[in-house]
């Protein structure tokens, strides 16, 4: 019996990346869906959940992407709804690859050693990636700050990390090198998650940091996020830090990608978001 995949996604044209790796973590076939709302969700993940046994059921699988994560996450929602009893089907949500990057960065910083009560900032944390990062970290027992150029922002993604996560992380503003250099002040590692092109932390304030031991960005456009890294650098040691680049962190992340698509098709009852694609990045990693 063949393994089909119903790729749901909001944007005008269905994700390519996400067919594809699809295709090479075992899918036979990709029904691509594009512009889904979640008023026309509901009956295309009927359709794959009435047209098999319930033993067959394991054979398909729901992919939430798109480059929306808020719309992934209202799909999401719709496809749960789908439900009715042992009647379901896996499904996975990456809407502009939230999970599965976040996970991967997390990972990466928690390779490097234990993080309990260590102080963690997430940079530029107020997007779909660094909220899920700050939320990980937290549960890894970090004391996570999540920053914006605007403390209300920052604020307002705390709020929505509680609400989501039911976890407790700080808020802080960094808008210039002074107020990073305060930001930082006590930390063991930084996770920068802005947008790409834009700066957030300046050689100078990392290079001579007397407590920081990792830092990450996963941003791969110049100027990255980190000034002085490379996108490739996967765990290199630099001035007595270890650093972690895009392209470094995306090896992982394809690797998790993959894996999780994967393990839909292992059972018919899987719902993967941020907390079980980590977890499948814990597994990857060790």
């Amino acid at each position: 019996m063949k393994k089909i995949l119903l790729q749901l996604d909001s944007d005008p044209y269905a994700s390519v990346f996400d067919a594809v790796t699809a295709y090479d973590a075992g899918a036979d076939l990709v029904l691509q869906y594009a512009g889904v709302t979640p008023d026309a969700a509901l009956n295309l993940v009927y359709g794959a959940i009435f047209t098999r046994g319930i033993e067959d059921l394991k054979n398909t699988a729901v992919f939430v992407g798109g480059s929306s994560v808020e719309t992934g996450e209202k799909l999401l929602k719709v496809v749960k709804k789908a439900y009715l009893g042992p009647l379901q089907v896996s499904a996975m949500l990456d809407a502009n690859g939230c999970n599965t990057t976040a996970a991967a960065a997390v990972a990466k910083i928690v390779s490097r050693g234990d993080l309990a009560g260590k102080k963690v900032v997430v940079m530029a944390g107020t997007g779909p990636v660094g909220l899920r990062a700050a939320a990980l970290l937290a549960q890894e027992g970090a004391q996570v700050v999540v920053s914006s150029r605007k403390l209300d922002r920052a604020e307002a993604a705390c709020v929505s990390i509680q609400e989501r996560f039911g976890l407790e992380v700080g808020a802080g503003a960094a808008f210039d090198e002074d107020s990073t250099r305060a930001l930082l002040e006590g930390a063991y590692a930084v996770l920068c998650t802005g947008a790409a092109g834009i700066t957030l932390v300046p050689e100078s304030v990392w290079v001579e940091h007397p407590t920081l031991a990792v830092l990450a960005d996963v941003n791969a456009v110049p100027p990255l996020g980190v000034e002085g890294i490379k996108p490739g650098w996967d765990g290199k040691e630099k001035h007595g830090k270890v650093l972690f680049g895009a392209l470094g962190i995306g090896g992982l992340k394809m690797k998790i990608h993959r894996a999780s698509v994967a393990r839909l098709f292992d059972q018919n009852d899987l719902v993967l978001d941020a907390e079980e694609v980590y977890g499948i990045a814990r597994e990857l990693i060790k």
